[in-house]
């Protein structure tokens, strides 16, 4: 691999961090069952299918779903039904990950809470096109760096070879360095930057290709969330988030992948409709 040639002046503390402090944002479980709800379950699958895999507004979800179908329910039951399914829907993004690949790529991008901006990060595999990795955090810190990059990596093989691809943000120089020096994991990562717009360095010129697959995947997330016009509460925007990854990793056909998903689930195939499908994911995670 090509070494970097770039030098980044970053201050590097010793930390002692314990499993907490690197916990995966995770949506909340609501206190109701997912199906145990006023509609049929049906309606759950096209809310998910509306409202995510269309990117579609949960104003005009709920809009849609009554002059289209005749399903009389208000935006904020639009969003409940997703925040619900989030839980489920993560347990399933966790456990049906596709294999680690020897190069990832990671980014983040900011969304609005509350007025503020908050960042989550993601990384995704260059050639199955799946997202290994998304943390949501109110700052571009070293924790969260660490955080998403362990969850990337976490089913890797022993003694795997890991290559991380990312910008020129300190965070992940220092993440990956305290993750070496802790051997979480024990796999050593090596850390490629791809630095400015331009090619001042053989790494960057070497590796741009693989940054630009992270900066088309921030602008599909950006398109999902967009109609959310930003979120009132950290769970929203994580329920969100969580969903788009169920969808884009499970559901969506990507034309590099000659139109298969990035992650084959068998139980998936036999149903034809998207919502059909939303429903068994969530009943997978039960």
């Amino acid at each position: 691999m090509a070494s970097n040639h770039f030098t980044v002046n970053y201050i590097y503390r010793e930390f002692h961090l314990t499993e907490q402090d690197t916990q995966h944002a995770a949506p909340k479980k609501l206190p109701d069952k997912i199906f145990n709800i006023h509609n049929p379950d049906n309606v759950l699958g096209l809310i998910l299918a509306l409202y995510v895999s269309f990117a579609i507004s949960a104003r005009k979800t709920a809009y849609m779903l009554r002059e289209i179908f005749k399903i009389n329910v208000s935006y904020q039951t639009v969003l409940n039904y997703a925040q619900a399914a989030a839980y489920y829907c993560h347990q399933v993004n966790l456990n049906s990950k596709g294999p680690v690949e020897t190069f990832s790529v990671g980014d983040e991008t900011y969304i609005t809470i509350k007025g503020k901006n908050w960042y989550v990060f993601f990384f995704v595999s260059p050639e199955n096109k799946a997202i290994s990795a998304y943390h949501l955090a109110d700052n571009r810190g070293i924790i969260p760096a660490i955080t998403a990059i362990k969850e990337a990596i976490r089913k890797a093989h022993p003694n795997q070879e890991i290559s991380i691809i990312t910008d020129g943000n300190p965070s992940y120089v220092a993440a990956t360095l305290y993750l070496n020096q802790n051997k979480l994991p024990k796999n050593k990562i090596n850390h490629v930057r791809v630095i400015g717009l331009k090619n001042l360095d053989l790494d960057s010129e070497q590796f741009r290709p693989f940054k630009q697959i992270i900066e088309r995947f921030n602008r599909t997330y950006k398109y999902h969330v967009r109609p959310a016009a930003g979120f009132n509460s950290f769970n929203g925007a994580m329920a969100l988030t969580t969903l788009f990854v169920s969808h884009y990793n499970f559901l969506r056909p990507h034309s590099a992948l000659k139109f298969n998903t990035p992650i084959k689930i068998p139980q998936l195939d036999p149903l034809h409709t998207i919502q059909a499908k939303w429903l068994q994911l969530i009943k997978l995670a039960m």
